[in-house]
């Protein structure tokens, strides 16, 4: 006679079951919205940070024959993982050389890919440190909310530490709640290394220390002074990894520690000073911040971490310790920076996750056993589910909808490629442009199939933008060479610069609403600039348009998040707003 299975056996294991498969299908929506539209803008990197930091170092680090980075604005963590891939995936020095001078879109490709699959892994490490702290049902939730969140997919796009930050924060997580439920030898490890390895990739992921500080502290208290020696042993351990860690990750921190401090404390003093950037909002970096969360990771699960931030305590007090104080000591920390970016929200965003998938399963099972308490009716025991599928749709929403908009933005023709292709058409080569530093210098050269584009001849003669030729009063200084970053820019600009333009036969202007629209977002700090803007406006002849927003809609605030992320639904395509003008005085009359 057959045996009958036990009831709850059989619906653990479909429990189980259906969980396995909610979690395939949260990792790979995510990798997909990592991945799709992953070859904008190439073979152009047109963000700055990409272009100008983890890639070209990795690729660099061939050329000098050493693994000193000779940069530690931003730790060398993640440049030596693509210097190591790139190693194996090319070959070696002269593969890499070779394909960085000839095909860079490939590299930059191989390298977002890379920072994709790291950003996958986030999210299967927060799953597993939900499940860990709460519950399976509490961390399938938390990775489907970082899965599609606005912020960490977007920036899954682009090579740089962002994103693969979170995957050793995460790793770093998980260990601090197997220390804070086990207190195992290998969860203080865990902790530690992966504590180690997020400071090595991004230094504001030191965040992750105050989870562990916190669970280390409940373990003490629960055991009491009696366990003090096992509790010693397992913070050594903790201590002694993320040291080792740090160090593989970060080498010359020791072995450069001159280069290492003076760049540290340069980069400390950028962020903490008055807001320097023209265009930069005004109103405080905790309340910046706070806005961020609600589009960067979006309203309902902001709100409901915030629940999930109340009603910890009531489950678990200890786990409340561990996750509750991060989120807002950084909140704090970061909102008196004189600088901010939504971007820089991204090391408390699983936190803020499992606090937010928290509240709902709390509050789906909460309303479920009231309902059970006033009727025994039995469409109460599907109320629970229910409810949950409610709450979870909600958290997703908003999040699922920006995402996928924005690789379908990320998906189409950059408005920089297409004024470039519509200038190989119209503008001969040899012509004299200016060209707003919205693209890098190589968009002017010669593309030659085999041959490297930057160091391929100019197609057209640019323009040096960088260069300021303006004195007191705007008047122009022609022999002036004075050179300028980017942030200032549109302190060089003046009407007489049209009509040295024209007096030297530079007939074309390519302006983009990224350079423009910080002068018209700050007004009284740039009138010279808003002059010549004008100026432009009324003595060029408008030959070309490329926009951005979609037909009806747009445009949008110059803002530092949204003019470069493209979150609004108003936009079509990347890029800023282009225009090409053409300037009818001087040497440029046809």
């Amino acid at each position: 006679m057959a045996t009958v299975e036990p009831l709850s056996r059989r619906s653990r294991e479909r429990s189980r079951t259906w969980m396995w498969a909610g979690l395939s299908a949260v990792l790979a929506g995510g990798l997909a919205l990592r991945l799709w539209g992953v070859r904008q803008g190439l073979p152009y990197a047109y963000n700055t940070d990409e272009a100008d930091h983890f890639v070209p170092h990795a690729v660099r680090m061939f050329a000098t024959g050493t693994l000193n980075p000779h940069y530690f604005a931003n730790p060398p963590a993640f440049t030596y993982l693509l210097h190591f891939l790139f190693d194996a995936w090319y070959g070696g020095r002269a593969g890499v050389v070779h394909a960085f001078a000839l095909h860079p879109a490939d590299v930059y490709t191989l390298a977002r890919v890379a920072t994709a699959l790291l950003g996958a892994l986030a999210v299967w490490l927060l799953y597993a440190t939900g499940a860990r702290l709460f519950g399976r049902g509490v961390g399938l939730l938390a990775a489907a909310i970082e899965a599609v969140a606005f912020l960490p997919v977007f920036y899954a796009h682009l090579a740089f530490n962002a994103v693969p930050t979170l995957a050793p924060l995460t790793l770093s997580l998980l260990g601090s709640a197997g220390v804070l439920r086990h207190g195992r030898a290998r969860d203080y490890l865990l902790a530690g290394a992966g504590l180690g390895l997020a400071c090595a990739s991004k230094y504001t992921a030191g965040i992750a220390l105050a989870p562990l500080i916190a669970a280390i502290a409940a373990r003490y208290l629960e055991r009491g002074p009696g366990g003090a020696r096992h509790l010693a042993t397992g913070v050594a351990l903790a201590g002694a990894s993320a040291v080792l860690l740090f160090l593989i990750a970060n080498p010359f921190a020791v072995l450069d520690f001159g280069s290492f401090h003076r760049e540290l404390a340069h980069q400390s003093t950028l962020s903490a000073e008055a807001q320097g950037k023209l265009g930069a909002p005004r109103h405080g970096g905790l309340v910046y911040y706070l806005w961020s969360l609600t589009w960067g990771l979006g309203w309902a699960p902001a709100l409901a971490a915030l629940g999930g931030a109340v009603s910890v305590w009531r489950r678990d007090a200890r786990a409340g310790w561990m996750l509750v104080p991060a989120p807002i000591l950084f909140l704090v920390f970061m909102g008196t920076q004189g600088r901010y970016f939504g971007r820089w929200l991204m090391p408390i965003l699983p936190i803020l996750c499992l606090l937010a998938a928290l509240c709902a399963v709390q509050l789906a099972a909460a309303i479920a056993r009231l309902a059970q308490e006033r009727s025994e009716r039995g469409w109460t025991r599907a109320l629970g589910p229910a409810l949950l599928a409610v709450f979870a749709a909600l958290l997703l929403a908003q999040g699922f909808v920006h995402s996928v908009h924005g690789d379908l933005v990320l998906a189409r023709a950059d408005t920089r490629n297409l004024t470039r292709a519509w200038m190989l058409a119209h503008v001969p080569a040899g012509q004299r442009i200016v060209a707003e530093p919205v693209s890098p210098d190589e968009w002017a050269h010669e593309t030659r199939p085999g041959s490297s584009t930057a160091s391929n001849p100019p197609y057209w003669h640019k323009y040096a933008s960088l260069i300021s030729r303006i004195g007191p009063g705007g008047a122009l200084r022609p022999g002036a060479t004075r050179r300028v970053g980017i942030e200032e820019y549109e302190r060089t600009l003046s009407p007489a610069l049209i009509g040295y333009y024209e007096a030297s036969g530079y007939s074309w202007v390519v302006s983009g609403s990224t350079q423009s629209g910080r002068a018209f977002a700050d007004r009284r700090a740039v009138p010279l600039a808003i002059a010549y803007y004008r100026a432009l406006a009324q003595r060029g002849q408008v030959v070309y348009r490329a926009s951005p927003y979609a037909r009806g809609k747009g445009p949008v605030a110059f803002g530092f998040d949204w003019s470069f992320d493209y979150y609004p639904l108003a936009y079509e395509r990347p890029g800023p707003a282009m225009t090409v003008y053409r300037l009818p005085g001087g040497a440029c009359r046809v």
